[in-house]
């Protein structure tokens, strides 16, 4: 794949992120449903690492492998803040309780905390890329 292929599918996952962003927080504050917003915000810190991933021209299937590539090379190497590796699994417990768990109550402030989390991984993730980019 040529550097060109790469830094696109790098800026579309990184968009699909904002959109989802965007998403989750229409959600939270015109529907309300927070369990929908908690989806959306995870979606969005996964499309993120995602986009990281794709600079690489590495991809997973299974969410939990790309979460664990993406903790094992960016996080531990303190490419990326250690308290967002922590962060990002919260977001991921939170989604799944938020869909699959009937007794789960989310609440509106774990909720902006998940959309929060999702503003500051994206954002981390564009300084990231563009630099990356700059050097390519």
């Amino acid at each position: 794949m040529n550097n060109e292929t790469i830094e696109e599918y790098a800026r579309y996952r990184l968009e699909k992120a904002k959109e989802t962003l965007h998403t989750a927080e229409l959600i939270l504050n015109n529907i309300k449903d927070y369990s929908s917003a908690n989806n959306r915000a995870y979606y969005a810190i996964f499309y993120a690492i995602r986009a990281v991933l794709a600079l690489e021209q590495v991809d997973f299937k299974r969410h939990k492998d790309v979460i664990a590539y993406f903790n094992q090379n960016y996080v531990s190497n303190e490419i990326f803040p250690r308290n967002i590796g922590r962060k990002i699994a919260q977001a991921q417990r939170i989604r799944e309780d938020s869909d699959y768990d009937d007794e789960y109550k989310p609440s509106y402030e774990k909720t902006d905390q998940q959309i929060k989390t999702a503003k500051e991984l994206i954002s981390l993730v564009e300084e990231y890329i563009n630099k990356k980019l700059e050097n390519m």
